[in-house]
């Protein structure tokens, strides 16, 4: 019986990195520690539900949400490792309001954006959750780092990815050269090649909103829903709605399937909720990378050059045919 080559996550940026003999093994060493984070954050999700690690910190983060205690062990855990990797200059994260600077990393190349548990509100259901990281070069090497080092726009991103905790463990990147998945083999701990050049399909069956705030939408993200619930058989629609309220486990499924991904601006949030730094720009990385498209209703997410670490943008992401169908109708309500 004929099986596919086993290719770990380690082998495969190794060869990778061999096709540029120019390139040091930096990166390589932060995807290293990357790696290590997840395994142990997917250890410490497992056995949730066995020790006092669910439910609320009792403290808040800086964009004012609780936060659980596994976005806090996660935040630490990815800290540490980045501290010890040697090649970060600093890390910033969804769950601290200041920047973290790593010890003996003043002459490092890169700087780390992390979501260190994107999904958090799902942890005391069971349902999946995930790391979304995003990783620059410093714009100046020889000048101590500067705000603008780190509040660059997503076209300049080294490298993005997440990490899936589901029924599986998967570890999703690009350095802009396509997109890979790696899945957790627990007997051997070593994430293996499962999803090579991942595209996603330029037409999907699939919206993902809440739509709880239908009324709140701008009038052509609502006509754009109705679209999709519509009867059509030429165009396969209604279209299957599927919002889980975690964007790393809906943005999955419609890579994998095809799809969109809405987080429009509402009354009560104009700019969105999703943050521009931590999980818009690393998904739109990824997603472009894949053939599709993202979109903030007004520009190309990955073309907005951030003001604030923790700024938030409205996010339109997903099958290219779908992210333009709804820009189309929000042309026409402007």
């Amino acid at each position: 019986m004929n099986q596919n080559p086993l290719i770990t996550l380690n082998q495969f940026i190794a060869d990778e990195q061999s096709k540029f003999p120019k390139v040091n093994g930096n990166l390589s060493s932060i995807f290293r520690n990357l790696q290590l984070a997840a395994k142990m954050i997917n250890r410490d999700v497992r056995k949730a539900g066995l020790v006092d690690i669910l439910g609320n910190f009792g403290e808040t983060n800086v964009q004012g949400e609780e936060q659980k205690k596994l976005d806090v062990i996660s935040n630490e855990i990815f800290m540490r490792l980045m501290d010890l990797s040697g090649n970060c200059v600093c890390v910033v994260s969804e769950e601290d309001e200041d920047i973290h600077w790593c010890p003996g990393g003043e002459n490092a190349k890169y700087i780390l954006a992390i979501d260190p548990l994107d999904g958090s509100s799902n942890i005391d259901v069971n349902a999946s959750i995930g790391s979304i990281f995003s990783i620059y070069k410093r714009l100046s090497p020889d000048k101590p780092v500067t705000k603008e080092d780190i509040l660059q726009a997503g076209i300049h991103q080294v490298a993005a990815g997440y990490i899936i905790y589901g029924t599986a463990t998967m570890f999703v990147y690009t350095t802009g050269n396509g997109v890979f998945g790696f899945t957790l083999d627990d007997s051997i701990q070593e994430f293996c090649l499962s999803h090579p050049n991942i595209m996603i399909p330029e037409m999907g069956s699939i919206f993902s909103v809440n739509e709880g705030n239908l009324k709140e939408f701008p009038a052509g993200v609502q006509a754009y829903v109705d679209y999709c619930k519509g009867n059509d058989k030429a165009e396969k629609r209604p279209y299957s709605a599927r919002y889980i309220g975690s964007l790393i486990a809906d943005f999955h499924r419609n890579l994998l399937k095809g799809g969109i991904y809405m987080y429009p601006p509402t009354e009560k949030a104009p700019n969105g909720k999703l943050r521009l730094l931590y999980e818009c720009n690393p998904m739109s990385f990824l997603v472009e990378q894949a053939g599709g498209k993202s979109h903030t209703g007004k520009h190309r997410v990955m073309e907005v050059t951030p003001e604030q670490f923790h700024q938030r943008v409205p996010i339109f992401i997903g099958s290219s045919r779908m992210v333009d169908q709804v820009l189309d109708m929000m042309n026409k309500d402007a």
